[in-house]
Formats: structure tokens, C-alpha cells, sequence
């Protein structure tokens, strides 16, 4: 097992470099000047940082090594590759832009089920989190997980009437609760494939236990990387101890409040329309052998998702609408 990293060494010059990009109004600027700060402190393995600033470790490693190779120089904008060819592609200045209208817009008045994102390293996650989907690393499987929690075991009243023609399908109002349980489940972005386990709670200890079951189901010597939220239950101790000794192991995690970017609610919601929501359970017992039942035909005819739209895409799209509901020219 490597060393935690050790603490960056900051000179007074480098604080002051730092506390400039955090008023800078760059959320990628902002975002990095965190990192190096929180690498300065005691005990502030990449581990640590990432856990606490809701990031994956690569990303705190790579502005780590940048800003101790190249000081405050290292921490602006190279080429990326991947970016697309043709289209509109987001400047530095039109993200910050973008920062700026997404924090006045949360004052907007909104109506429907849409969210915006008020995560300060919004930006910066979006990028590393669909940069693994269109260039996952080679020698690595990139894994999609979340808990799909409090899913109930419900005994309608009387018998679900089928659809026919002209006439929906039809189910009685009231039912009967018989329990819940919790899902467990890590999408495979590669080849649509689903490890998953049921748990009756989603602490961090069950957490931990669906995580020694991925490493016992990943080959050995391929890394893992696993793209998640920022439930609290990722981050305790015991989750940090356990990355700590699993280096392969590597968190990416999705901005607060953007679960629309993680593959595996697609999944669960696939799941949720053809199976959970038109079932009738007496049981938990029932609801979990129906749900073991769907995945086990699932991965027998695997499907994964295509990502198709780039980070600059998504940054753009997000742009344009905010800059529509918040009054703002774009």
C-alpha cells in the first residue's frame, strides 16, 4: 500500500495566489484553490481531500501534483482531449458566467420537478464524471452506484385490471404496506452488466459490505472506479479506512442534487417501471425475489447506455436555460 501523500508546503505568497481564486467567480479556479488548500493541512491524504470536498481522489491527486510541479501556474486551463469538434464550446469566462446565474436563479420561481445544482465544484464534477464515461480508463471498469432506499412492499386491495384498448391499465388507490427494503446496485457502464445486493438498511456498514462484494466480484487486476453521490454514508471513517487499504478503489463523485448524471438511476428506473411499480407484494420477502428475478434476467441480456453528450455540451444546455428563466442575455 503507497504512503498518504504529505502535506503541501504553502508560503504566504501561495495563500494569497489561492484566496484570489476563491473570489474570483471561476468555479474551476475556485474549485482547485480548495484542493491545494486542503491539501495543506495535516493528514490530508487524497483520500481524505476528495471525501471531504465530495470529489474523486484522481481529481485531488492530479491538482496536488500540478500545483507541487507548477505552483499557482498549474492550476489554469490546459487542452483537454475529447472535447468536441464542432459546435459551441464554453470559455473560461462563460462558465464563470454560468456560476454566477445558477446561484441567482435559485431565487427564481420554478415550477415542475427540475433542479439546479448550487454544488460550488459543480463544474469541476461534471467534468470528471462524464469524462470517464466517454474516456474510461483502460485497464479499469467504471462502475455507476447508488441505493435505491425505502422501496415498499405493497398489496393493493384488489387485483390490478390490465390495459385494453382505448382503456390504461387501472390499480385500486389504497394497499396494504408489508415492509421495505434497500437496493444495492453498481451499473457497469462497459457492458450494461448489474452487481447489486438487498439490505434493509443503507448505513455506511451496508455500504461497505456492497463494497467488499464489488471487490470480490471486479477481476484483480483491474482498477475500479466507482461514480457516486454525496450521501454521507460514502464518506465516514470506516469508508475511508476501507479505500485507504483498497487503492484500486477510486470515488467519483456526482454534483449535490444531479442524480440525472449518474447511469444507474437510469437502470433503477427501468426497473421501477416494469417491475416494482405494477407489483403486488404480501411481503419483503416477495418484493426481493421479484427484484432478484429482474436483475438476473437483466444481466442475462445486458444493455448498456450511451452517453452522448460531452461536459461542454451539458455546461452549455445548463447555460441556456438558466440564462431563459433568469432573465439573463446571454
Amino acid at each position: 500500500m503507497s504512503l498518504p501523500a504529505a502535506p503541501l508546503a504553502l508560503t504566504d505568497e501561495d495563500r494569497a495566489g489561492l484566496g484570489r481564486l476563491l473570489e474570483s467567480g471561476s468555479p474551476r479556479l475556485a474549485g482547485r484553490a480548495r484542493i491545494v488548500l486542503a491539501c495543506a493541512e495535516p493528514g490530508s491524504g487524497n483520500s481524505v481531500v476528495a471525501a471531504d470536498l465530495g470529489l474523486s481522489a484522481e481529481t485531488v491527486r492530479k491538482w496536488r501534483a500540478r500545483f507541487a510541479e507548477s505552483g499557482l501556474g498549474g492550476l489554469a486551463d490546459g487542452a483537454r482531449p475529447g472535447r468536441p469538434k464542432a459546435g459551441l464550446v464554453l470559455s473560461d469566462a462563460e462558465r464563470e458566467q454560468l456560476s454566477r446565474w445558477a446561484r441567482r436563479a435559485k431565487t427564481s420561481h420554478l415550477t415542475g420537478t427540475f433542479k439546479l445544482s448550487s454544488d460550488p465544484l459543480f463544474v469541476e464534477k461534471v467534468v470528471d464524471v462524464v469524462g470517464l464515461y466517454h474516456n474510461p480508463p483502460e485497464k479499469a471498469v467504471v462502475l455507476c452506484v447508488d441505493e435505491k432506499s425505502g422501496i415498499q412492499a405493497l398489496d393493493r386491495s384488489q387485483p390490478v385490471l390490465p390495459m385494453m384498448p382505448g382503456v390504461p391499465e387501472r390499480r385500486s388507490h389504497d394497499y396494504a404496506r408489508h415492509g421495505t427494503t434497500d437496493l444495492f446496485a453498481a451499473f457497469n457502464i462497459a457492458d450494461g452488466t448489474v452487481i447489486s445486493e438487498l439490505h434493509r438498511r443503507h448505513r455506511a456498514v451496508e455500504f461497505r459490505k456492497f463494497l467488499i462484494s464489488l471487490d470480490k466480484a471486479v477481476p484483480a487486476g483491474l482498477d475500479v472506479h466507482l461514480v457516486c453521490d454525496n450521501l454521507a454514508t460514502h464518506k465516514t471513517p470506516a469508508i475511508r479506512d476501507w479505500l485507504d487499504r483498497h487503492p484500486r478503489f477510486r470515488l467519483h463523485f456526482t454534483p449535490t442534487g444531479s442524480s440525472w448524471i449518474n447511469q444507474v438511476e437510469r437502470w433503477f428506473g427501468l426497473l421501477t417501471d416494469q417491475k416494482i411499480r405494477r407489483g403486488v407484494h404480501k411481503s419483503v420477502q416477495a418484493l426481493e425475489a421479484d427484484i432478484r428475478d429482474w436483475t438476473r434476467i437483466w444481466n442475462e441480456h445486458p444493455r448498456p447506455f450511451k452517453w452522448i453528450k460531452t461536459a461542454d455540451e451539458i455546461l452549455d444546455s445548463l447555460a441556456k436555460y438558466i440564462a431563459k428563466i433568469s432573465g439573463a442575455a446571454y
